[in-house]
């Protein structure tokens, strides 16, 4: 099941002549037309012919989320803005979202490696696809909808949520691929049994799943409860949204579309490249992307790569899942979530001590983020509708710049555990 088998099996030393030459067009575009980065390669010592070949690849700076905000909106950008097509963004943290451009060729790669994630888990014209991805500034919607067009499959946009309106399109349209976040997958599911209906009432009989990290015992989950075959899906806005790498039929790591992103594992603390098998930070660099190239970005995702070859015959690289992240960001229902952005509502509030820490569970199949907030001794000992009052206000602040839902539980003073070190701001209780 392949959508692009010459790309998807070429032979090694093609593919690396093909990543070299697109890499020194973007190194030569970035230059020429990004300030930001022809300033960083000058501090650095480096003209474009300096990156001869991908060897060179590590001479050249790192690129992070920081330098996103600081080039907000339209820093980052290799083209006019009337060449930019489509703009999408983060949910933003302090009223700063990280913003990015796709022109119109942007549009068409990004449904080509879309088109390849579909078909690798089964896709083709007589598929029916739901997308119950978020549709919006949000890249997972439309990343899946391009792409199901592209392969001539007939979409069903339904977005997120309305999960019993879902089951009942499912049924009734013959929906035949779903693609939402593993957790979503599973809400349904259950769902579903609570509606009478068993998977074999539906058509389903493939998954594509990401936003979120979800285990392996979650995919046997998801398999049992829906009878499908659950792929994993790898892709951040930062590089083009979803459809960066997916699994194929084989489950056995997700092919990363390397004529478009060039990957890198670094060690995190060092920057020093690693081998394959050795666990670290994946770094990315867009290589055909010219609406806002992105050259050495680091993801944060901790990984393994491997050149091994795989059984489906794709000779692209493979990655692992997802290990963790090498900063404090969580990811909680598909939606990134920093410690920070609590405690910079906290503070704009002012009602509270600066105390806080966040609690998340998963309950139900759904990720549930708790916030516990320390209150002074003379707000504790204040009336019981007034501190009812506060949590509404703060889980309310919460949900504008969170763009997720959170309970806020008042603490009495000193009852969060002070550290002499880095406190400790995130409880994960999840079992992924």
């Amino acid at each position: 099941m392949f959508w692009n088998k010459p790309i998807e099996t070429m032979v090694r030393t093609e593919l690396s002549a093909v990543q070299a030459a697109r890499l020194r067009d973007t190194i030569e575009r970035a230059y020429r037309q990004v300030p930001f980065y022809r300033s960083r390669m000058q501090a650095a010592g480096l003209l474009p012919e300096d990156i001869a070949s991908l060897e060179h690849i590590g001479k050249l700076p790192f690129t992070t989320k920081q330098d996103m905000r600081d080039n907000y909106p339209y820093g980052l950008f290799a083209v006019p803005l009337a060449e930019i097509v489509r703009i999408h963004a983060s949910s933003g943290t302090t009223g700063k979202p990280t913003v990015v451009g796709y022109t119109k060729r942007d549009i068409g790669i990004w449904a080509e490696v879309m088109a390849r994630t579909l078909t690798a888990a089964g896709a083709n014209r007589q598929s029916f696809i739901q997308v119950a991805y978020g549709y919006g500034l949000f890249t997972g919607g439309l990343g899946a909808h391009y792409g199901a067009e592209l392969v001539g499959a007939s979409v069903i946009p339904v977005s997120s949520g309305n999960t019993a309106r879902q089951i009942m399109l499912m049924k009734d349209f013959g929906t035949t691929l779903l693609a939402c976040t593993p957790s979503y997958a599973l809400y349904i599911a259950e769902t579903l049994g609570e509606m009478g209906l068993e998977p074999k009432d539906l058509s389903l009989r493939a998954g594509v799943f990401g936003a979120e990290p979800w285990s392996e015992r979650m995919r046997k989950e998801i398999e049992a409860r829906l009878s499908i075959k659950a792929i994993d899906i790898y892709g951040l806005s930062e590089i083009i949204g979803p459809g960066v790498a997916s699994e194929c039929e084989c489950q056995d790591g997700l092919h990363i579309n390397e004529d478009h992103f060039y990957p890198e594992i670094i060690n995190p603390q060092t920057g020093e490249t690693l081998p394959d098998g050795e666990k670290g930070e994946l770094v990315l660099t867009t290589i055909t992307k010219e609406g806002m190239p992105m050259i050495r970005y680091r993801t944060r995702d901790l990984t393994v790569l491997t050149h091994e070859p795989c059984a489906c015959g794709r000779t692209l690289v493979r990655m692992g899942k997802v290990l963790g992240r090498s900063d404090d960001m969580l990811i909680i229902r598909g939606v990134n979530v920093f410690p920070s952005q609590v405690e910079t509502v906290l503070l704009g509030l002012g009602e509270t001590s600066p105390h806080y820490q966040l609690i998340v569970d998963r309950e139900d199949n759904l990720d549930k983020l708790t916030v516990l907030v320390e209150v002074t001794e003379a707000m504790f000992s204040d009336e019981v509708r007034r501190l009812e009052t506060l949590e509404h206000k703060i889980e309310a602040a919460l949900g504008s710049v969170l763009g997720v839902s959170a309970q806020v539980r008042l603490v009495g003073p000193k009852s969060i555990e002070r550290s002499e070190g880095k406190a400790k701001r995130v409880i994960d209780n999840r079992k992924l």
